[in-house]
């Protein structure tokens, strides 16, 4: 009696050892084939290739739409309240072009991206300088920008800046 109950409990340990190794396999196989990778580089340079676009269009002093803010974009400019809709933000901005910021030119620096799972949105961490036209610097800082992807673009829905200079 003693060697069988040794030999089931031997072939019973082995089973159970082998049930619990067994290799789990993905729920759906169409889900796993159809997800594409997230090339976080790819996306870092398509943010700063919007936001270099930003700032030419910016410099030429002549604001106009270029496909940077969503419908619905909010952003949060330093001193002021926030401005709501893609074209108020631009008339914003084209006050700004033309009262007193001629000869200054600013420039962005995507610094860090961080993307959903989907790559439907991304935050994006990044600097800005403001030189004049000797190229001083007269104003530099940090900006958030909240970013959306609509017909295969990315948007800025939410920004906001801060200057690392004293008030």
């Amino acid at each position: 009696m003693k060697k069988v109950f040794s030999k089931g409990l031997i072939v019973s340990s082995v089973l159970l050892l082998l049930i619990s190794c067994k290799k789990e396999e993905p729920a759906t196989t169409a889900t796993t084939a159809t997800t594409e990778a997230i090339d976080i580089n790819k996306i870092k340079e398509e943010i700063q290739a919007k936001e270099t676009e930003f700032a030419d269009t910016y410099n030429s002093g002549v604001m106009k739409q270029i496909g940077y803010f969503a419908d619905d974009a909010i952003t949060y400019p330093q001193n002021s309240q926030p401005i709501t809709g893609k074209e108020a933000i631009i008339e914003y901005l084209k006050i700004r072009v033309d009262s007193g910021t001629k000869g200054r030119k600013i420039a962005f620096t995507t610094n860090e991206v961080f993307v959903a799972k989907s790559g439907e949105q991304v935050v994006e961490l990044g600097s800005y300088t403001v030189t004049d036209s000797t190229k001083t610097i007269v104003n530099s800082g940090n900006y958030m920008t909240l970013f959306i992807k609509k017909d295969g673009k990315y948007y800025s829905l939410r920004d906001m800046s801060a200057s690392n200079l004293p008030n």
